[in-house]
């Protein structure tokens, strides 16, 4: 395996941050994270990059692990894009990717690199004259200067417009292809289903699914999602009766999420549902389940609540 962590837990005071997560990246492999905002994602990447300390667990990277003697050698073979990356304003673009690349005994060319991440007319631009969405694709260059086995990537494409996220999954695409493993957390569903091949859904601190991105979706029972509102209350049992209903759940808004396997069926039933209880429908959409679907039909929560 090219990653691995097993039985990792970290505490801050009294809150789990993770708690129990059991993990591992093949060469060639995208591995995404998914889960709100404080569900352990970001302590878990930091645990694996060597930058948070674990309470209990083991961590291996490329066989080796961290605090034994061989960190520096971990380092050389790892390319990490946090969250945030705070570089200096003053260094240009040429400047900083060759910076980075001093710190590595070989690498890419950072030439190539500016390149490859669509730079080339802010090569000689200073940092602090460039936009969110640009910082980003610089950051990414400089995990990737030193031709990494593994690259670690927090959210790489929040804040980019379509074209540059376009040019990112490319890269993220190549770099697996050439053999290499990705660990990438994100919010956007289709960046997740598109890059990874297979995704952990993170809850609380803990693994809660685990499969590829059509095996999560699968898992549904069904290929649509039929979300409603009404004016009165209903019984989670009497939707889940419904001809075509495979699951119901009453979601934090107080709407209604219908997994469902045969459409026309299942509206149909609803609507004659309703009826019969005098009922108002006050609003009705369906769409393709997601992989946020999964993530709301495991936890009842959305993926970018706190």
């Amino acid at each position: 395996m090219a990653l691995r962590c097993q039985g990792l837990v970290k505490h801050y005071g009294d809150v789990k941050a993770v708690d129990g997560i059991d993990l591992h990246g093949r060469p060639g492999e995208c591995l995404g994270l998914l889960g709100p905002n404080g569900a352990g994602k970001t302590t878990t990447v930091e645990i694996l990059e060597g930058l948070t300390i674990p309470d209990a667990g083991q961590v291996e990277v490329l066989g080796l692990k961290w605090g034994t003697g061989h960190d520096r050698q971990i380092r050389e073979r790892i390319g990490v894009q946090l969250q945030e990356t705070r570089l200096s304003d003053k260094l240009t673009v040429r400047e900083t990717l060759r910076l980075f690349r001093s710190f590595y005994a070989s690498g890419r060319q950072p030439t190539d690199v500016i390149a490859m991440l669509g730079l080339q007319e802010k090569t000689d631009a200073r940092l602090g004259h460039l936009s969110g969405g640009q910082k980003q694709r610089v950051a990414l260059a400089c995990a990737l200067v030193g031709d990494p086995e593994i690259l670690f990537l927090d959210e790489p494409t929040t804040g980019l417009d379509p074209q540059a996220r376009l040019r990112i999954w490319e890269v993220v695409e190549t770099f697996r292809q050439g053999g290499g493993t990705a660990l990438l957390t994100t919010h956007y569903m289709d960046e997740a289903a598109r890059l990874c091949d297979r995704v952990a859904v993170i809850d609380h601190g803990r693994v809660i699914a685990l499969d590829t991105p059509a095996a999560l979706i699968a898992s549904l029972g069904g290929g649509q999602i039929l979300e409603f509102t009404v004016d009165a209350q209903l019984e989670t049992a009497m939707l889940e009766g419904l001809a075509g209903v495979t699951a119901a759940a009453l979601q934090g808004d107080g709407s209604w999420q219908l997994t469902i396997s045969e459409g026309p069926q299942a509206l149909s039933g609803l609507i004659a549902a309703l009826d019969s209880q005098s009922v108002q429908l006050e609003e009705l959409v369906t769409h393709q389940a997601t992989l946020e679907d999964v993530f709301i039909h495991l936890t009842g929560r959305n993926l970018r609540d706190g």
